[in-house]
């Protein structure tokens, strides 16, 4: 199975913010909508993500104006991330090696489409994995091969 079909639940996930945007804006968006936010710049391409503990790390060493930074000075600019045309599988172990919980999947000119959780790509391939199992039962039981 290949990304592009969790692609519609992923763009329903997507939160993005510019990277000259305040650290409070991202703040706000973490509290209340999602685990990760997608950092673009002007042209909408992924510069990088800002997630709930890289705030948390900011303003535990903030004072005065460094509160206030741009976001583009605490995402993380080094972002695993997927195309449509990637396998699943793929993906799920990209995600398990970096120990992601959410990745973010790009069209080809590195704009953002969607976010995808681990819990997304595991339920999918567990569907993938059960779908398997009832066609090789299927097989050894003779059903529909005649």
């Amino acid at each position: 199975m290949l990304i592009e079909g969790l692609l519609q639940t992923g763009s329903e996930r997507l939160v993005t913010i510019r990277d000259d945007a305040r650290l409070i804006e991202v703040a706000k968006l973490l509290s209340a909508q999602t685990d990760l936010v997608v950092v673009c710049d002007a042209d909408r391409i992924l510069r990088g993500v800002v997630t709930k503990t890289d705030v948390v790390r900011q303003i535990s060493t903030c004072q005065g104006a460094t509160c206030m930074c741009p976001v583009s000075t605490v995402m993380t600019r080094d972002v695993a991330l997927c195309r449509g045309a990637d396998r699943l599988k793929t993906v799920s172990e990209l995600m398990k090696q970096r120990h992601l919980k959410n990745i973010p999947v790009v069209d080809a000119d590195n704009r953002p489409i969607g976010v995808l959780t681990a819990q997304i790509i595991l339920r999918a391939l567990l569907g993938d994995a059960e779908y398997e199992e009832a066609q090789m039962i299927d097989f050894v039981k003779g059903i529909g091969y005649r």
